[in-house]
C-alpha cells in the first residue's frame, strides 16, 4: 500500500464540494465502510424512529437532536436521551423504546446512500476486502443490511457490530476487529464514516479515514479526505480504482 502527501482544496468543483488533505490512499489492501448514513440511509429510519420516542413523551424531535445523536452508540445515546428528554435514569429504558421503534422502521426498507453499491462493486472487481462496522446493535445492523441484499451472500467478508467489541466508537476497537476478521494491517485499510465519532473512531485505530457527512458540507476533524457523496471521484482515486472517464 502507497501513500502520499496532498493539500488540495476543490470548494468550487463542478460536481461536488470536495476538501482533501494529509495523506491519500492508493492501493489499501481492505475498505471498511460504517453502515447508518453512509452506505445505507438508515438515518431516515432513525429519524422516524426518534419523532415517535419524542412525541410519545409530548417532545418534538429536532434537527439539533438529530445532530447530537447521530454515530453515537447506545450507552453513549442513553445519556443524550436522557438529557434531551430530562428524564434522568431512564436511559436504558428509552433506548429499549427506541431500539424497538427503529426495528419496526427497518421493516420499510433501507435505501443505500448515494453510490454505495456502484463504489462496492467496483472495489469487489479490484480483489479489496470489505467489511462492515457498526455502532448499532447486530439485530438492526442484520435487518438493514439484508434487506439491502448485502448481507447473506453478499460482498462483505467480515460484518462488525457494537454487540462484538468492548469499547464502541469512537474508541477504535470496533475498527481493529474488523481488520483483525480480514486479517490486514489497520494501516493497510481505510474506512468510509459519515460522523465525528466514527471518523475519531477510525483515526484513533490508525486509519486513513474518507468522510462523507451525512449533512453535506459539514467539515469533520481528523477526515484524510472529505467528499459530499461516495460517487465522488475523489473517493475512488483515494481507494486506488481506475477513473471511469466520466
Amino acid at each position: 500500500m502507497a501513500l502520499r502527501h496532498a493539500h488540495r482544496d476543490k470548494p468550487h468543483a463542478h460536481r461536488s464540494n470536495v476538501r482533501e488533505h494529509l495523506l491519500v490512499l492508493t492501493s489499501p489492501e481492505a475498505v471498511i465502510f460504517d453502515n447508518d448514513g453512509l452506505l445505507l440511509d438508515t438515518e431516515e429510519a432513525w429519524t422516524r424512529a426518534e419523532q415517535k420516542l419524542f412525541a410519545g413523551l409530548g417532545r418534538e424531535f429536532m434537527m439539533e437532536h438529530k445532530r447530537t445523536l447521530i454515530g453515537s452508540s447506545r450507552t453513549l445515546a442513553a445519556v443524550k436521551l436522557e438529557a434531551i428528554l430530562e428524564r434522568p435514569g431512564e436511559g436504558e429504558s428509552l433506548m429499549d423504546e427506541l431500539h424497538e421503534l427503529v426495528m419496526e422502521e427497518a421493516l420499510q426498507g433501507v435505501a443505500p446512500r448515494p453510490g454505495a453499491l456502484q463504489l462496492l462493486s467496483r472495489l469487489t472487481d479490484a480483489g479489496v476486502a470489505l467489511a462492515v462496522a457498526s455502532n448499532s446493535e447486530r439485530e438492526f445492523l442484520e435487518r438493514t443490511l439484508a434487506g439491502a441484499g448485502l448481507l447473506h451472500g453478499g460482498p462483505f467478508a467480515a460484518v462488525v457490530s457494537a454487540n462484538d467489541i468492548e469499547h464502541p466508537k469512537p474508541a477504535p476497537d470496533i475498527y481493529l476487529e474488523a481488520c483483525a476478521r480480514l486479517g490486514v494491517e489497520s494501516s493497510n485499510a481505510a474506512v468510509l464514516e459519515d460522523s465525528p465519532i466514527g471518523v475519531a473512531s477510525a483515526a484513533a485505530a490508525g486509519m486513513f479515514v474518507i468522510g462523507v457527512p451525512y449533512f453535506a458540507g459539514t467539515v469533520i476533524a481528523g477526515a484524510s479526505l472529505l467528499a459530499d457523496s461516495l460517487a465522488d471521484h475523489a473517493v475512488a482515486r483515494a481507494l486506488g480504482l481506475p477513473s471511469t472517464g466520466v
